[in-house]
């Protein structure tokens, strides 16, 4: 897939079809963007498990943190990646490793690695990257 440019059906899509996510990166911090996004999605009702291993146990917005993604305790349908892309193919090698791998991988605003996208898809995995979801929830969903 072409990850310059998404179909807004493609995105639309999965917003809809999402209900629960692993959000890589977030923080206590409500000036980071990764704070607000969390925050944000869970206003809209889905389930957010926070993924921090300097955060593991501590609450943000209510939900427990986990240290790893194989620390949340339920499959996710969504793994929101708030961290540089240089750690993008790892968190698919990680994703893909899950008993039950989730079914997007999303790449944060500047979150770009097209050689881990490929093998996301490869695994039978959705890839959107350098969007955020609080961004494209509103203009497609509403």
């Amino acid at each position: 897939m072409n990850h310059d440019r998404y179909n807004d059906d493609y995105i639309a899509a999965i917003l809809h079809e999402t209900k629960t996510i692993a959000l890589l990166g977030a923080s206590p911090n409500p000036d980071r963007p990764s704070n607000g996004v969390m925050r944000f999605l869970l206003s809209k009702g889905y389930e957010v498990f926070p993924v921090n291993p300097g955060q593991a146990g501590k609450q943000i917005h209510g939900q427990t943190v986990y240290a790893t993604l194989s620390d949340v305790p339920q499959p996710v349908d969504m793994v929101d990646v708030f961290r540089a892309p240089e750690y993008l193919d790892a968190i698919v090698d990680e994703a893909a490793a899950l008993p039950t791998p989730p079914k997007v991988v999303w790449g944060q605003l500047s979150v770009r690695d097209d050689k881990a996208a490929t093998k996301a898809e490869a695994a039978g995995m959705k890839v959107v990257m350098d969007r955020c979801p609080a961004i494209e929830y509103p203009r497609l969903v509403g």
